[in-house]
């Protein structure tokens, strides 16, 4: 059996504040294999936004290992994580993180530039991750022309348009109406049927219940693994007071 996309061994991220250690995350250890969909889940400190930082090559982790599609991140250096960045994962944001001058082929295009794909191909490349994600008839659109449900599908399509081996997600619909964020959760159960790799970086109980796997964090260390709707429910009995 090949490899798992992304491997994680006793990784640890301590951060000094003030004179003291700050243990974000203490011993981290998990797998996640090509074509699953999983969220990583947890409150206002327990470590999720300093694992994304890490799962997205933004931050090294000060021990232990973390492998990407077989490449051992520790050690690299800024060039050889941009490099990683750009090849391996495709970012989507709460914030959608788009252009507000550019169309949304244009915003989806961006990626490719920094490639430096000649631009007929990175412009056909564009246009059909803007179609695969419905929106063939907006790619000439502006953001402030586009409803946010459709932002959220350009910044989709955006992190798609490279190929990238992982989606990584952060509380992509903390900035939509429950029926918007809906919808775009459904575009990801599409996606992943399609085969792509998605990690889904939430506080939300109930948006972890939708994902066929959930790891809770609490403190910087895994508490759960298993079936979304389980892991879920793990993290609302934790907040009912004994």
């Amino acid at each position: 059996m090949s490899e798992p996309l992304i491997v994680l061994e006793e990784l640890h991220r301590h951060y000094e504040v003030g004179g003291e250690v700050v243990h974000a995350l203490d011993g981290v250890s998990f797998s996640i294999a090509r074509g699953e969909f999983v969220a990583i889940v947890g409150q206002s400190g327990s470590g999720k936004s300093t694992l994304m930082n890490l799962l997205g090559c933004l931050d090294t982790p000060t021990s232990g290992t973390y492998r990407l599609n077989g490449a051992d991140v520790q050690g690299l250096t800024d060039d050889r994580l941009a490099d990683l960045r750009n090849k391996e994962i495709g970012f989507v944001f709460q914030t959608f993180q788009l252009l507000p001058r550019a169309t949304a082929l244009a915003n989806v295009e961006l990626p490719l530039v920094y490639r430096g794909m000649p631009r007929r191909a990175r412009k056909a490349q564009a246009e059909s991750a803007l179609a695969s994600v419905g929106l063939a008839n907006r790619m000439h659109h502006r953001p402030n022309e586009l409803s946010g449900g459709q932002r959220q599908r350009v910044a989709i399509a955006r992190a798609l348009v490279g190929e990238p081996s992982m989606l990584l997600a952060d509380e992509p619909t903390g900035n939509l109406d429950s029926s918007t964020g809906e919808e775009i959760i459904r575009l990801f159960d599409e996606l992943n049927r399609r085969g792509h790799t998605i990690v889904l970086v939430t506080h939300e109980p109930k948006l972890a219940a939708r994902c066929p796997r959930a790891i809770r964090l609490s403190d910087g260390r895994v508490v759960g693994d298993g079936p979304g709707i389980e892991i879920a429910a793990l993290g609302a009995a934790r907040a009912v007071p004994a």
